[in-house]
């Protein structure tokens, strides 16, 4: 039988991670957007269980919910681990709820096990870090990592209503958000579903993340002619919708032979597609894409985006249509892992029996933020079928314990091993 060196909870951990997931717009389960009634519902019962697992509470300039255990030594440093609340609409019930009441279940068992930390020990539910309502993710970890532009918090939302209004209306302090820039943070851990199928069709327990893949997104547009569609000849149309379709193409071939040289992880897809005047009986005379590329390489998305551009020029050329608009809307840099942390989670998987595998995340996370500003490692877990965001995401009791076992023991050891005066 194998022993956590933790006593984690696993019945508890699941019957928490349920009760979150009822704080939902009834007519949408499972959705808790940022900023919203459900949202600061949701953070009411997270703030009461921080209270109880003897956290002091506390929302931080950029606001996020931090439950806080001091250290024995005041200037050792903060242990990090956490999630996010917060939902896509319609989501799911275990996309970062999994790794928050984790990481609560984790300060739980620390406690009632009597244990003393070197080092302080915080729980933390980042702000926003879906796409939010205001256009951008991973509000509050782009505010503690010190990369939350001014411009940002002018942003507004449908109603009218301002990014930093909000942040201040959920009890952020916006005025004063330079407060929030962590410099004590000496390890950051967070689990995640999968998101993806790979662990359960390999029958592992658990993934080693290794990088969090950048973003880069394209848009395109191609400007042709309106024409009858019956009575203008094949060779004498100026058809965009034809020059997007070969460039869809052309992303899906690039991308699946970068992803076979097997030197990272790296997908294309053209997600967006926007014809013009859309009707059936008209030669399209305009045709919009965006192309999402991700990789954990940076070398392979500069690739991908010099083939994309030369290659936009010739489908233009052979189709006799314009590319009027060819231009990068975002652009972020992949996130690496601190190795040290993932040989601690290596470590600690191996102790407690779990098999494992080193995998890169194409979705993006609090962690990349965080990693700028101190070492920080992910952990994945099995889901069903790779079903993310939407109201059948899964994962086992099982594999949510386990996860909490692992990054509960690398918490031991780092505290453990990582101790300076």
């Amino acid at each position: 039988m194998i022993l956590a060196t933790l006593p984690i909870d696993g019945r508890r951990l699941w019957a928490d991670l349920m009760t979150l997931a009822e704080i939902t717009d009834p007519e949408r389960p499972y959705t808790r957007r940022s900023f919203s009634p459900r949202f600061v519902e949701g953070r009411e019962w997270l703030s009461r269980q921080f209270e109880a697992a003897g956290l002091n509470v506390r929302i931080d300039s950029a606001g996020n919910l931090i439950g806080r255990r001091s250290a024995d030594k005041p200037n050792a440093g903060t242990i990090m681990v956490g999630s996010h609340s917060d939902t896509v609409p319609s989501g799911g019930r275990f996309d970062g709820a999994a790794g928050l009441i984790v990481a609560l279940e984790i300060a739980r068992s620390i406690k009632e096990a009597g244990i003393r930390l070197w080092h302080s020990l915080e729980v933390v539910d980042f702000l926003a870090e879906e796409p939010s309502e205001f256009g951008l993710s991973c509000i509050g970890s782009r505010g503690m990592a010190g990369e939350l532009e001014a411009k940002s918090l002018a942003y507004e939302d449908p109603s009218g209503e301002r990014l930093d209004r909000a942040i201040d209306r959920i009890g952020g302090q916006t005025s004063a958000l330079a407060d929030a820039i962590r410099s004590d943070i000496v390890a950051f851990f967070e689990l995640h579903i999968e998101q993806g199928i790979v662990l359960e069709t390999r029958g592992l327990d658990l993934g080693l993340v290794t990088a969090i893949a950048g973003i880069t997104r394209i848009e395109i547009v191609f400007s042709g002619s309106a024409d009858h569609a019956g009575t203008t000849p094949m060779d004498l149309r100026r058809d965009a919708l034809v020059a997007a379709a070969e460039t869809a193409t052309f992303v899906a071939e690039q991308a699946r032979g970068l992803a076979k040289r097997g030197h990272g992880h790296f997908v294309a897809t053209c997600g967006i597609l926007e014809v013009k005047p859309n009707a059936a009986n008209v030669v399209p005379r305009e045709a919009r894409l965006v192309v999402d590329a991700r990789s954990d390489r940076r070398e392979l998305i500069e690739d991908f985006c010099r083939n994309l551009e030369a290659e936009i020029r010739q489908i233009a050329k052979r189709s006799r249509v314009e590319c009027s608009r060819h231009a990068v809307l975002s652009d972020t840099m992949p996130a690496r892992c601190d190795e040290a942390l993932l040989t601690l989670l290596r470590a600690s998987a191996s102790a407690l029996g779990f098999s494992t595998m080193e995998m890169a995340s194409g979705a993006g996370h609090d962690t990349a933020f965080i990693s700028r500003i101190a070492p920080a490692a992910m952990l994945f877990i099995p889901c069903r079928n790779g079903k993310s965001h939407t109201p059948e995401e899964w994962a086992e009791p099982e594999a949510l314990s386990s996860g909490a076992a692992v990054i509960g023991e690398a918490v031991l050891r780092f505290d453990r091993d990582y101790r300076m005066d």
